[in-house]
């Protein structure tokens, strides 16, 4: 169930950042402010022929075809500049990003939007005299969006021309809409605010529910609902997005090993980091996900790994708020191989499981019982897997338990 189904998405119109949207309405590319940190210096522009969009592109079109990037708006805002300096960076990385919205437009956008600017793209690519002829890579296509953005780019992500997906600070709001996430086939990515972000939970929620063997990775950055999108090049939201888009839309394998494996690049750094099914030339994904890395600050409370019957469980809380935490329980095959695991964990005083991932839980406070998920039962000698979950109350001293079969 949602722990808490809030709709956080009028909440991201409120944080929309002033200093993106100061550009005059109707400012041509030569007027508008050049920019991003990639080698392809880069602007905005509007088309006629995709009306209610902003388009984000290199001023001087490079040699190389771009990838199309489509984004809709925090707050589903149709002012195609509220996320600007975030898109700029993009596109100056070599990228065609199109967003939902004409500069400074007003009112609100919907996921149709999003396949408007899907057909565009690879309509002009086709279009002898356009500026974009045989400049698209339409065989790579990212459909993304913050807040209820995201809730629009969940809607096409089955589009069959869609490559990967991002999720920037947003989450189903209802169980009802979680056959979007059974129909997901193609890699996603979800950047989240951390513990402090509104659409945490829902973003968790749904990382439970993802369908097994998909590849998918989650960063938290804990910075709350409003990203970073409004700092010099996007900021650290921005840095993230490109490396990923550079991995999934360019093949950029450096890109990507800041993704892949225990000792990704994003790992123990500010960010959160959780993986699923990742592999970094696409091939055959593990059987079971990578562990959940913590963040670097003050090492997490954690209990000795006690020894079960051929497994062992080690305990860890990733972060602690006032009023709850996240915890990771990391189980480890010992000499012989498992088809299966149960943990025993016991909590605090006061404290209760409100979701849990990568797992099978039964009861949530005192002393609880999980198991293996199917995909991530059979363990090698020696081999690890992990699972999480949010609590209320104080996450310190829980101790775990685990017996194999």
């Amino acid at each position: 169930m949602r722990r808490r189904a809030k709709i956080y998405a009028g909440l991201a119109a409120a944080v929309v950042p002033v200093a993106s949207v100061i550009i005059a309405l109707g400012a041509t590319p030569a007027g508008a402010a050049v920019g991003g940190s990639g080698p392809y210096p880069a602007d905005y522009e509007t088309s006629a022929s995709l009306a209610n969009h902003t388009i984000f592109r290199p001023q001087t079109l490079p040699s190389e075809r771009l990838p199309i990037f489509v984004w809709g708006n925090g707050g589903c805002s149709a002012n195609g500049l509220s996320q600007g300096n975030f898109l700029r960076e993009i596109a100056s990385h070599g990228f065609l990003a199109i967003a939902n919205g004409a500069p400074n437009g007003s009112g609100s956008t919907n996921s149709q939007m999003l396949t408007q600017s899907i057909d565009w793209a690879i309509a002009e690519n086709s279009r002898q005299g356009s500026k974009y002829f045989n400049k698209i890579d339409t065989t790579k296509v990212a459909v993304a969006g913050f807040s209820c953005g995201g809730l629009e780019a969940y809607a096409v992500s089955n589009d069959p021309r869609v490559t990967t997906t991002g999720i920037f600070s947003s989450g189903l709001l209802n169980d009802a809409d979680d056959y979007q996430l059974r129909r997901l086939t193609k890699p996603i990515a979800y950047i989240i605010g951390g513990p402090s972000d509104i659409a945490y939970p829902n973003a968790i929620d749904d990382w439970g529910k993802l369908p097994s063997g998909l590849p998918a990775f989650m960063g938290n950055l804990n910075v709350g609902h409003g990203g970073t999108y409004d700092q010099a090049n996007g900021g650290e939201f921005g840095r993230v997005a490109v490396l990923y888009l550079k991995w999934r839309l360019k093949g950029d394998t450096t890109a990507g090993a800041n993704f892949v494996g225990t000792n990704c690049g994003l790992c123990r750094t500010q960010w959160t980091v959780q993986q699923k099914n990742l592999t970094l030339d696409g091939g055959t994904p593990p059987t079971t996900p990578p562990p959940t890395t913590p963040p670097p600050t003050t090492p997490p409370p954690t209990t000795p790994p006690p020894t079960g019957d051929a497994c062992t469980a080690t305990y860890a809380v990733q972060d602690q708020w006032n009023g709850g935490f996240v915890a990771n329980v990391t189980v480890s095959a010992g000499s012989t191989a498992l088809s299966g695991w149960r943990v025993t964990l016991n909590l605090p005083s006061g404290a209760s499981v409100t979701s849990l991932w990568n797992g099978v839980a039964t009861g949530s406070s005192g002393t609880i019982t999980v198991t293996n998920q199917s995909y991530n039962g059979r363990l090698a000698a020696g081999q690890s897997t992990s699972f999480g979950f949010q609590g209320t109350g104080n996450g310190s001293g829980a101790a775990a338990t685990c017996t194999g079969s």
